[in-house]
């Protein structure tokens, strides 16, 4: 269930992290939907490689540790499946909108919802979906 090959991440950055995803949402949702490719690309980054090989993670990470604000070690699986939602939502939002669907609104609310539950009550609803699905599928050891 939990990954131990990657380094863990600072729980208040990834609160952080998550306001950041709620302010683009909303600026998508109010001014252009094309800025949601920002997201998705920091998705694909955090979500499939790693949350420090993401140049605004590593910045916001480096800042935490020096001003003493990054809260406590988080295993960082559970945060990588949050973000390779993110990819999928923000991408499916971006070729939603270029295809002139105006069903592109339906995942850009749904981040909007999910990552406020994240910045302002710190429950990541994806991590609690990572957490249900390996006791319910726990790996098969070799």
């Amino acid at each position: 269930m939990l990954r131990f090959d990657v380094p863990p991440v600072w729980s208040n950055v990834t609160r952080w992290e998550a306001f950041i995803t709620f302010a683009v949402s909303l600026a998508a949702l109010f001014y252009t939907p094309w800025i949601m490719a920002f997201l998705a690309v920091q998705g694909l980054v955090r979500g499939f490689i790693g949350h420090y090989r993401c140049p605004s993670h590593r910045l916001w990470a480096h800042l935490a540790e020096r001003g003493s604000w990054g809260g406590q070690k988080e295993n960082a699986g559970a945060k990588m499946f949050a973000n390779k939602v993110l990819f999928i939502a923000s991408s499916v939002a971006v070729i939603a909108y270029a295809a002139g669907l105006g069903m592109w609104k339906v995942p850009v609310v749904a981040l909007i919802l999910f990552s406020t539950l994240e910045w302002a009550l710190s429950f990541c609803a994806a991590c609690w979906v990572y957490g249900l699905w390996y006791n319910w599928f726990p790996p098969k050891s070799a």
